[in-house]
């Protein structure tokens, strides 16, 4: 009998995790970044954008590391880069309705983009594993 870790779906959702927590810091920099170079007090550039292009660059990230070394494909790259970037509208989507919904509590700041980033993680998993790279399953 196969230990937990010995189940390939599980090994590419550790692998994701790892990825994801790339991409995360990714977002996290491009965030702050942006947050600290676009002053926000009149909402000259409103949250979402800045939420979004940060959110966008890291899932770059992530597509390009899930590609070669989670999922280890060959397939065709163009297809896949417009799934993934799909599976990341979705999770994007997510993202921004959990931010609008905790913003009144938490505010625009780190707590509500924490939630709203890790709130689509098993989301985008389970879609990109069995869409975007679902010919190596």
């Amino acid at each position: 009998m196969h230990s937990l870790t010995q189940s390939r779906g599980v090994r590419q959702f550790l692998k994701f995790g790892i990825v994801g927590a790339t991409g995360f810091v990714v977002n996290l920099i491009v965030f702050t970044l942006l947050q600290r170079a676009v002053p926000n007090h009149d909402q000259a550039v409103p949250y979402y954008l800045i939420y979004s292009f940060a959110f966008l660059a890291g899932g770059v990230s992530n597509y390009y590391f899930n590609r070669v070394w989670t999922f280890r494909s060959t397939g065709h790259a163009v297809k896949e880069g417009a799934q993934f970037l799909s599976v990341s509208m979705i999770a994007l989507a997510v993202g921004l309705v959990v931010s609008a919904l905790l913003a009144p509590y938490l505010g625009h700041g780190h707590k509500t983009w924490f939630v709203a980033t890790v709130s689509g993680i098993f989301v985008n998993f389970f879609l990109n594993k069995y869409w975007t790279f679902k010919h190596l399953n």
